[in-house]
């Protein structure tokens, strides 16, 4: 198997579960909040590695890759951090207690 299919069920639970959240309060401030941390994430991501992958801690065969990379990473290996930046908020935003009204007594 591939890592491009690997990945492909997380994105798709990503998108599926975010779409979710589109009618809750603050979609829009999560957006921006996830995109911020996705972005600081891929930063760190393509920082570390190609460090670990330089160092010769682990490697990708070739024929299990899409063969687009950053530096030694390949692109397969950005899509974890962005799912997490996005599916996290999202999990919790539909998991998480609503505010309850109060009773009328």
């Amino acid at each position: 198997m591939t890592y491009p299919l690997i990945v492909l069920p997380f994105v798709i639970a990503t998108l599926v579960v975010t779409l979710c959240t589109v009618r809750r309060p603050a979609f829009g401030r999560r957006m921006l909040a996830s995109t911020i941390a996705a972005v600081i994430l891929v930063v760190l991501t393509a920082v570390f590695d190609n460090l670990m992958i330089a160092a010769g801690l682990f490697t990708y065969p070739t024929t299990h890759v899409s063969g687009i990379r950053i530096g030694l990473a390949p692109i397969e290996d950005f899509s974890y951090p962005l799912c997490a930046a996005f599916l996290v908020p999202a999990l919790f935003t539909l998991i998480g207690r609503r505010p309850r009204k109060p009773r009328v007594t």
